[in-house]
């Protein structure tokens, strides 16, 4: 998920994993004041159309707001609005066999409220970013490319509670991905009522989790998550309520913390250093990925090898990661975070680590920017660094700044905008280079590899190499059934990546922060990193 893009949103940036713990007692349902949590988000949310999110934000507040088939923590699925599922002996065909949940509005959910969804996101008016992600589903790319009707799309409703999807080819992974929001039910009557402003504020849209979003107006800073008594499992949501302010200085967020305002907030580096020895101190590891990607299609002078190269090697990253951001996050191996994915006791990114991708040589950087500027014919360059705004994203950008102008006669500006701004110029090309962000849906490494293949929409630098391509297809096609050949298949186009420099990572992140001792049972799930708010309460 576009992630940060966190931002999935991913992010997978997204996207998320709520899994309903036990009953709470009645001590804990009783008063709504004793049950309201303080929250903090250090960016906006985009949107609450769940066809069109990308980032981690708005999957989170979705992932508490609505629910799909399925609900999924630390690389596990349990029921959500599908109790039970089967699956066929040739692994194609997947029947959900759905419970009988509810909308908001006391409305059911049915089968036919995912076929509408699902018929939607691949349609292309929809433009969803997403759509690639149903490839498998029956006649979903020809729907997806104007040559086919959405109503051949290979999931059926059999009667309002019996969902049957049709595959091209066996995917072991499936269950994870109707886990996430892409795959969620949309309210058929709703989207039509609302039309293109569905989703853009709290009350153009409908809800079927276990908390309902107020005050949300598309573009301010504070929202509510409230106790939604229509979800089938309200039973054993044990908060009542939860304020949402968006805060992206860090130093404001603290003071909020430390006055009693918020029961969390994340912390930036300066503050770790300084909170790292307090009770309420957290540090969690993301299975998340920031990059550089740089724009080929606007800039020729990007298809140069040389230069690609040697805007990876002049970037020290042991000092990006251990002075400059020092909350959590860690040296990157490559693209494919590692920890996320283990075949035969050994870790994916152990085995596609290229090393010189991810190392630091400025005498090298240095030979080879001078070797590729002389190929493409320049003497100096002047270009933008795109990022977010948020005080870490300004951090970050800064320092690659810094590194990168160690190159000689390469000039920097810096360029840092609100969040979504950033999204919408990044997939409309509108960059010359961007700080990227990626964050697992699903652990799975094709939910990495597959956004560099020449077609993907989350490409946005256009980098091509038609190996990849041909191993990432293969991978999907040919060794679908085949679990070590489709390993070795994603391994050979990780390194195809890092040996062309298709991307320049920077690091693997993680999170640290703040959390008050009275808060009880929320979990952090690292794949598409989300916070589990359904299973808090506050003692």
């Amino acid at each position: 998920m576009k992630l940060k893009s966190l931002v999935k949103i991913g992010g997978v940036a997204i996207l998320s994993a709520l899994v309903l713990a036990g009953c709470g007692s009645k001590s804990s349902q009783s008063g709504s004041k004793a049950q309201t949590l303080n929250w903090m988000l250090p960016a906006n949310i985009s949107t609450m159309d769940a066809s069109k999110m990308t980032d981690l934000y708005s999957s989170q507040i979705e992932n508490d707001t609505n629910e799909g088939l399925l609900r999924m923590g630390n690389s596990k699925v349990s029921p959500g609005v599908a109790k039970n599922y089967t699956i066929s002996k040739d692994g194609k065909t997947w029947t959900f066999n759905l419970r009988h949940s509810k909308w908001n509005d006391g409305k059911p959910v049915t089968a036919k409220d995912f076929v509408y969804s699902w018929r939607r996101t691949v349609t292309p008016k929809t433009a969803s970013q997403y759509a690639y992600i149903f490839a498998n589903i029956e006649n979903a790319n020809k729907i997806n490319a104007g040559k086919m009707s959405p109503t051949k799309l290979g999931v059926e409703a059999k009667g309002n509670y019996k969902l049957v999807v049709h595959l091209i080819k066996p995917q072991s992974f499936f269950k994870f991905m109707v886990a996430q929001s892409y795959y969620f039910p949309e309210e058929q009557s709703v989207v039509e009522k609302y039309g293109s402003s569905y989703g853009t504020n709290s009350t153009k849209n409908g809800y079927n989790g276990p908390f309902v979003l107020k005050g949300w107006t598309g573009t301010n800073d504070t929202m509510k998550l409230v106790k939604n008594k229509s979800y089938w499992n309200a039973k054993n949501v044990k908060l009542q309520t939860m304020n949402v302010q968006v805060i992206k200085d860090p130093s404001t967020a603290l003071n909020s913390y430390q006055s009693g305002k918020l029961d969390f907030t994340t912390l930036n580096s300066t503050q770790v250093k300084q909170y790292k020895n307090d009770k309420d101190y957290k540090s969690y590891k993301e299975a998340s990925t920031q990059y550089l990607e740089m724009n080929e299609k606007r800039l020729p002078m990007f298809k140069n090898k040389d230069i690609r190269k040697a805007f990876s090697l002049i970037i020290n990253r042991n000092q990006l990661v251990n002075k400059v951001l020092a909350d959590g996050s860690q040296l990157p191996k490559g693209y494919v975070p590692a920890g996320m994915n283990k075949k035969n006791g050994k870790d994916f990114a152990d085995e596609a680590y290229v090393k010189d991708a991810v190392t630091n040589n400025d005498a090298e950087a240095k030979r080879l920017w001078a070797k590729g500027l002389k190929e493409v014919g320049k003497k100096s360059v002047s270009l933008t660094l795109m990022s977010d705004d948020d005080d870490t994203s300004k951090k970050i950008t800064e320092f690659v700044q810094s590194q990168l102008t160690k190159l000689p006669g390469l000039k920097i500006t810096n360029q840092n905008i609100p969040f979504k701004t950033r999204l919408s110029r990044s997939q409309n090309g509108q960059f010359d280079i961007v700080i990227s962000r990626w964050i697992a849906d699903y652990p799975d490494p094709s939910n990495f590899l597959d956004l560099f293949t020449s077609t993907n929409t989350y490409n946005n630098g256009k980098w091509k190499n038609a190996q990849y391509d041909a191993l990432i297809k293969k991978s999907e096609n040919q060794d679908a059934n085949n679990e070590t050949a489709r390993w070795n298949d994603m391994i050979k186009a990780e390194k195809i990546l890092m040996n062309d420099q298709g991307i320049v990572p920077l690091t693997q992140q993680g999170q640290s922060a703040l959390m008050k001792s009275k808060v009880k049972g929320v979990q952090f799930f690292p794949t598409a990193p989300q916070w589990d708010w359904s299973k808090a309460s506050i003692k």
